[in-house]
C-alpha cells in the first residue's frame, strides 16, 4: 500500500515537472497532478492491456516502437478527462509529453530509492 502512494505522489511530482517544460503539457496546481497521476495510473492498468492486444501487429512491425503512441493516446485521454489537464499542442505534447513523463519518473524512482 505504501509503494502505491510514493508511486502515485512521485508521478504526480513528475507531472508538475512536465507542466514547467516547455513541451505545451499544463496542469494548474498539484492537485490536478495527483487527479492525473491517478488517472493515467488507472488508464495504463484498464485500458493499456486492451490497446496493446489490438494494435499487437503495429508493436510487432514497429519492433515495439508504437508504444509511444500508445502511451501517447493514454496521456492524451487523460488530459482529456482532467479538467485542469491540457495539451496545448495536440497529440505532439501528448507523445513528448509521455515520453518525458517515463524518463522523469525514472530518474525520480532512482533518487527515493537511493533514500531508502
Amino acid at each position: 500500500m505504501i509503494g502505491l502512494i510514493i508511486t502515485w505522489l512521485v508521478t504526480a511530482i513528475s507531472f508538475l515537472i512536465i507542466s514547467k517544460l516547455p513541451i505545451g503539457v499544463q496542469i494548474d496546481n498539484f492537485n490536478k497532478a495527483l487527479t492525473s497521476a491517478a488517472v493515467v495510473g488507472i488508464l495504463n492498468a484498464l485500458l493499456l492491456p486492451i490497446l496493446t492486444l489490438f494494435t499487437f501487429p503495429a508493436i510487432i512491425l514497429t519492433l515495439g516502437l508504437f508504444f509511444f503512441v500508445l502511451n501517447a493516446i493514454i496521456f492524451a485521454l487523460a488530459a482529456y478527462l482532467v479538467p485542469g489537464f491540457s495539451l496545448r499542442y495536440g497529440f505532439w505534447s501528448a507523445l513528448i509529453g509521455s515520453f518525458s513523463l517515463a524518463v522523469i519518473n525514472s530518474i525520480l524512482f532512482r533518487v527515493v530509492a537511493s533514500l531508502t
